[in-house]
């Protein structure tokens, strides 16, 4: 998004709320450390843990945004051409 006002116009502001929710439960705990889950986005972009199975938080927006930086920078992410055999070695 760019802002839209005098004050903000030469702002850059990027959201995606699409994939978001709560890290803190209805005590204002932090959400538990969970393991098993599943990759929610795009693999390319997403965090190490992220793909391990490890349920994302807000350190996994910091390695993704870390991720697009990259990109932006060299046009290319230097793991962007690497395959593998099988759906886990990928």
């Amino acid at each position: 998004m760019i802002g839209n006002s005098d004050a903000t116009k030469d702002s850059i502001h990027i959201i995606d709320f699409g994939l978001s929710r709560c890290y803190r439960n209805q005590e204002n705990f932090h959400i538990p450390y969970a393991e098993g889950k599943t990759l929610t986005g795009t693999s390319r972009y997403a965090s190490l843990n992220a793909q391990l199975g490890v349920d994302q938080s807000r350190r996994d927006d910091l390695e993704a945004i870390g991720n697009m930086l990259v990109y932006f920078a060299k046009g290319t992410l230097p793991w962007a051409n690497l395959f593998g055999k099988t759906k886990a070695e990928q």
